[in-house]
């Protein structure tokens, strides 16, 4: 397979610009010819055989949920593998599952199509019956378009694309001529579904063994699932209530309407189609550029605007000269209203889209569920409220407003305050592990750093002596301290993952730049995004004035301390996923920084402990994102009932055994 866009060496987000165009393109075609396509549809079929024609060929895009499902992941697995072997080997098993999940599906259609026909006002069940027919070949169409996109070969997909349309638009305009009304139209639609898949068969190369886990694949499926469900109830759902709610006449009216949201999802998938596999394929660092998913949103924005600007200023007749003159809405509230009405809200649903998206090319995102979930609010919102078309489309804007902030908020934090992570090369490491701690070992150290505090001050004289000089063999000293510390860390300490293996270690200096601060406080003012401690540290001697003055003072407190021998209060406590990945300072990050603004030398004079889990991706200290800060808001509540303060009571009015 040539690939189409990556011949030549490119930044990622001039590859994602380069494929987007060519993507774009063919979707512009597309576009033409689907357009076209409803007019004539429109025309010939009047406003009740147009909403019938739509509503049917609907259930089909809901269906794809599944295909894109399959789509999406075999683009991504296949972009990941590194021979053309491993790349054929994972398709082939997409490939065949499939095309039993589009038997199935073909199935459940013809075994429900009179259940189906009733609740969607249909004349005629053989409607649903030739709509199985192109669902089976529909299903196994999505891993045959994710190779070609895996390999990035986005001058073939888009060449499938158009191919589609135009078997559409030729077949329905045969068809319709030929008297067969409606069900010509959807004999075409499985037509057209047919021939994309058959037009479209790779060429793959010599047989290996799957190298996919099955756990990965079915994680990666799922998700994708799970993104395309909510999507297709979104994007869909109203045609369906509509058809359910609304007399034929104004069914007809709203699938006009909704043929806008269909342009822009075209235009929407040209820019993920790229994004997605060129994401997917590419290093950590690349991806962590802001840029490119910057250019992924504005090639989204400026496309959907414009045609939402185009929209808005078109004239009502424009719509009656193409559809016809049953398509007139009398009135403020006219088709071109509706239209672009519409046409915003569908814009700001794509942006979410290209963030949800962007996020799952190289992780599990859970905003996939986000987005599931939000498709349910709005089908209980329209079903609430559709006195109108105006306010069933008025629901749907407004609930993809809260979609979006819901989506990009999470992910401006995590792209602003999650640091860079920086490969590490071969077996540099930034500690070596020394001797294992237990947990008691780690609470005495981090109360030695905090205890002198305002929190602590209750307990100065009555607990001293216990966090000086530990005696870690006492369980009532160790439970004490414990309760100690809770008095103020609750929450911080409980996001830490179960099991997490305890180490004093020592720091490679060679290898600071993968120790991070704490992404917090005057420390996000600090790093602007890199929260590397070397970054930090040239920062903070550059841009002292932009910090606070005790912010300062305390860190040229404990510089004085280091440098005059005294020593430093507590340990510097670090966690992450291993001893080879960037770790983050969770208590000392003052101290760590006081000695390298005074002298490297006086990184000797401090002791370093390190917590290490494979799961620190779902702690929110060490990675924040959507996941990590709903399962804190949840440990917070959970634990808002348990009073730290009392438990230390009780404990220091036990009597010490004899």
């Amino acid at each position: 397979m040539v690939h189409d866009v990556t011949h030549k060496p490119k930044t990622l987000p001039a590859r994602i610009l380069v494929g987007s165009m060519v993507l774009l393109s063919g979707s512009g075609m597309t576009i033409a010819t689907n357009l076209l396509y409803n007019i004539v549809v429109a025309r010939y079929l009047g406003t009740g055989g147009f909403g019938q024609a739509t509503v049917v060929y609907t259930l089909l895009t809901l269906l794809s949920a599944v295909t894109l499902s399959f789509q999406i992941v075999s683009s991504k697995v296949v972009a990941q593998q590194s021979t053309p072997e491993g790349k054929a080997a994972v398709y082939r098993g997409f490939h065949r599952s499939a095309w039993a999940c589009g038997l199935v599906v073909g199935l459940a259609l013809l075994i429900f199509r009179g259940a189906i026909a009733d609740y969607l006002n249909l004349p005629d069940s053989i409607l649903v019956a030739l709509l199985a027919i192109g669902a089976a070949f529909y299903v196994p169409l999505g891993p045959r378009r994710g190779y070609i996109q895996g390999t990035y070969g986005f001058r073939g997909l888009a060449i499938n694309l158009v191919l589609e349309g135009a078997v559409r638009l030729g077949g329905s305009c045969f068809l319709i001529l030929a008297g067969f009304g409606v069900r010509g139209v959807i004999a075409a639609n499985a037509a057209a579904t047919a021939a994309a898949y058959l037009a479209i068969a790779p060429k793959l190369a010599a047989r290996i063994p799957n190298p996919l886990d099955f756990s990965d694949a079915f994680r990666e499926t799922s998700q994708a699932g799970v993104f395309y469900a909510g999507q297709m109830l979104i994007g869909n759902c109203g045609i369906v209530m509509v058809n359910h709610f609304f007399p034929a006449h104004k069914a007809g009216l709203y699938a006009a309407v909704a043929m806008v949201g269909r342009v822009i999802f075209t235009m929407t998938s040209a820019v993920v189609n790229t994004t997605f596999p060129l994401v997917a394929g590419t290093s950590e660092e690349d991806r962590r550029d802001l840029r490119v998913i910057t250019t992924a949103l504005l090639l989204v924005l400026a496309s959907g605007a414009g045609l939402a600007l185009a929209l808005c200023v078109a004239p009502s007749w424009v719509w009656t000269k193409l559809f016809g003159s049953s398509f007139e809405i009398a009135g403020r509230y006219n088709l071109s209203y509706l239209l672009a009405l519409y046409a915003l809200a569908i814009v700001i649903y794509s942006l979410s889209a290209v963030i949800i998206t962007f996020e799952m090319s190289y992780k599990i995102a859970n905003t996939s569920w986000v987005q599931l979930a939000f498709s349910g609010v709005l089908i209980a919102g329209i079903y609430r409220f559709h006195s109108s078309l105006r306010e069933v489309i008025v629901v749907q804007l407004v609930l993809m407003i809260a979609l979006f902030v819901f989506v990009a908020f999470p992910f401006l934090v995590n792209s602003l305050t999650d640091p860079k992570k920086l490969p590490l090369p071969g077996a540099c490491r930034p500690v070596r592990l020394i001797r294992r701690l237990s947990e008691d070992e780690v609470i005495a150290e981090f109360l030695k750093s905090d205890f002198d505090g305002p929190a602590f001050r209750d307990y100065h004289q009555t607990m001293r002596e216990i966090v000086a000089a530990p005696n870690f063999d006492d369980v009532g000293e160790n439970a004490k301290r414990r309760a100690l510390l809770f008095l103020r860390h609750l929450s911080l300490w409980k996001e830490i993952p179960a099991g997490t293996e305890w180490y004093e270690v020592e720091v490679n200096e060679n290898e600071l730049g993968s120790i991070r601060v704490f992404p917090r406080a005057q420390w996000r003012k600090l790093a602007r995004g890199n929260y590397s401690i070397t970054q930090v540290a040239v920062r903070m001697k550059t841009h002292s004035h932009i910090l606070d003055a005790p912010f300062l003072s305390k860190i040229d407190s404990i510089g004085d301390e280091l440098l005059h021998d005294h020593g430093a209060r507590g340990a510097v406590i670090m966690i992450g996923l291993n001893g080879s990945e960037p770790l983050t300072v969770l208590d000392g990050n003052h101290r760590l920084m006081a000695a390298m603004l005074v002298s490297p030398q006086c990184i000797k004079k401090l002791k370093f402990v390190c917590g290490i889990s494979p799961h620190m991706r779902e702690c929110c200290w060490y990675d924040t994102n959507l996941g990590t800060l709903f399962r804190y808001a949840k440990n917070v509540m959970a634990h808002a009932l348990r009073n730290p303060e009392a438990e230390l009571m009780r404990l220091l009015q036990q009597p010490e055994p004899l």
